[in-house]
């Protein structure tokens, strides 16, 4: 789970969303699994998951803003 979760921080750091994107089902997967098991609160895992789908979102948006502001 840690480790699926750095490596996506680290495809986001690097502007790799598509990337990025693509890892996001299989980190949820992971969390989810950890919280089910008993690794992770159930709270600590929606969390985990809110974070990590904003830090991809406020990324997009930058690239948008980036885009209009060129024209």
């Amino acid at each position: 789970m840690r480790g699926l979760l750095k490596q996506t921080r680290e495809l986001i750091a690097e502007g790799k969303k598509a990337e990025a994107q693509k890892l996001l089902p299989q980190v949820y997967k992971a969390i989810d699994k950890a919280a089910r098991t008993g690794v992770i609160k159930k709270n600590t895992a929606a969390r985990g998951k809110s974070r990590i789908t904003a830090l991809l979102n406020k990324v997009e948006k930058k690239e948008v803003k980036k885009v209009k502001s060129k024209k």
